[in-house]
């Protein structure tokens, strides 16, 4: 495992001499993967026994498409005095630090497919620890005669609490967290079981190249205590057995196309150490670049690289879950990028009167595939703050899928010897509009008691 992860940092941010100026970065497809330094029979020189043994469990096996980049063409791009910042093994591909013109003389290269403009390059931030503000302490919340104190509710509307009631609490499974920063997370006292009993695996920063994660946005530690929380009377989460993989893929201060790569980048890193479910809170349209801007074309799960990303994630034996996104009562209406991707759960907000929030990204898919697959919570959602020691509550289908994503980890945690598809399948058909799904609540509202009862052949 420590030779994995030295590997790992081997190919995030080089100290190779840089170009005078560095304002973009850019995509750099091989064409090929020779040289890479790695072969299909030593999978375990670039893959964890964790990754193998889910991909073994689920008659998957490591493929070329699981090898990492080509070492040599990398040093080729090095001499040539770009900066590499990151490699991903599924797209072939390294992202650069260059000026335009250079970028002109790699497109010639002889084992160059492609460049792609990724967008504006930005410094990596300054780790800032808070040393002078107190951590949350315990006595300071109110609390509630329910076990599951204030998030009750939004457990309840699932039926994972009766999930929970048999047992399975997510424990064994690990929730990969794909976020634009977990600020404060460290400090907030509805995690303290989370570091007590050692459940948070990894930290990593994908987007400035180091582990410090508790910065940038407290989005991901909201979206984080909807599944982690364990704090009995006041907040339980729908996974809080589960172990957590806490990565830092977003730049949050710019919109461009570089964030989908760092995206498959850390989806890659989710894969590799082994997850079993990811959540992914993100979604991409439009961007502060309009000439990278998507149409309602590309949301065919084969055109973004998000898209692309996340259905190989599925065909690797990971369940991934993403938020349909927030564009529903906007012009572009429809779900976000990577919600269009194959194999994977895209979920929508729900009232609390069960009726689509208006905010929620409607379908279909651009080749006609029902989108969202399912909807959750997604108003007024209670979440840990990351501000005082309180909670708060959070609107969007940010938080309706991480309640869905940690409930699917408890009902693999009940049946380890199902696939993804299998357990996808389950809550597909536990939901409450199964029979005649749409492209504004998917199949419905899961069950995931009837879920349970149908892998269980009782149903």
């Amino acid at each position: 495992m420590k030779l994995f992860f030295v590997f790992l940092s081997a190919h995030l941010f080089s100290t190779h001499p840089l170009v005078d100026s560095l304002p973009e970065k850019f995509m750099v497809v091989f064409t090929d993967k020779a040289s890479s330094g790695f072969s299909l029979e030593r999978p375990a020189e670039f893959l964890s026994e964790r990754a193998l043994q889910r991909r073994i469990r689920q008659g998957l096996y490591p493929d070329t498409l699981d090898l990492p980049v080509s070492r040599r063409y990398v040093d080729s791009l090095e001499r040539l005095g770009l900066r590499v910042h990151s490699t991903s093994r599924w797209l072939n591909a390294a992202a650069v630090l260059a000026d335009s013109a250079a970028m002109v003389r790699v497109g010639e290269l002889g084992f160059v497919d492609t460049v792609l403009r990724l967008g504006r390059f930005f410094e990596p931030t300054l780790q800032k620890e808070s040393k002078s503000r107190r951590p949350q302490r315990r006595e300071d919340f109110l609390e509630t005669d329910n076990p599951y104190g204030f998030a009750h509710a939004q457990i309840a509307l699932l039926n994972g609490d009766s999930l929970h009631a048999l047992g399975f609490r997510g424990r064994g499974v690990l929730i990969a967290v794909l976020d634009g920063g977990f600020t404060r997370l460290d400090e907030m006292a509805v995690f303290d079981s989370l570091f007590f009993q050692k459940q948070l695996l990894l930290t990593r920063d994908v987007v400035d190249g180091d582990d410090y994660v508790f910065e940038s946005a407290s989005h991901g530690a909201q979206v984080l205590s909807t599944m982690a929380a364990h704090f009995p009377g006041v907040m339980v989460g729908t996974a809080p057995e589960a172990f957590y993989a806490c990565l830092k893929t977003e730049e949050v201060r710019g919109e461009y196309l570089f964030e989908e790569f760092n995206w498959v980048v850390g989806l890659e890193l989710a894969d590799s150490l082994g997850a079993d479910v990811v959540n992914s809170s993100l979604g991409y349209n439009l961007f502060d670049d309009t000439t990278m801007n998507y149409t309602h074309a590309a949301l065919d799960g084969k055109t973004a690289m998000a898209s692309r990303g996340a259905a190989i994630a599925a065909r690797k034996g990971m369940l991934v879950v993403s938020s349909a996104g927030n564009d529903g009562s906007t012009p572009w209406r429809r779900i976000d990028i990577p919600a269009d991707a194959e194999g994977i759960l895209a979920v929508g907000a729900l009232r609390p009167n069960g009726k689509r929030a208006p905010f929620s990204s409607l379908g279909p898919t651009a080749d006609g595939r029902i989108k969202p697959e399912v909807v959750a919570p997604g108003v007024r959602v209670v979440t840990g703050s990351p501000y005082a020691p309180r909670l708060s509550m959070a609107s969007g289908t940010s938080v309706a899928a991480p309640l869905v994503a940690g409930l699917a980890a408890c009902l693999w945690q009940a049946f380890p010897d199902k696939s993804n598809a299998e357990i996808i399948q389950a809550i597909l058909q536990s939901s409450d509009q199964y029979e005649n799904p749409d492209n504004e609540r998917g199949f419905g509202l899961p069950d995931f008691m009837k879920a349970y009862r149908l892998l269980k052949g009782k149903e």
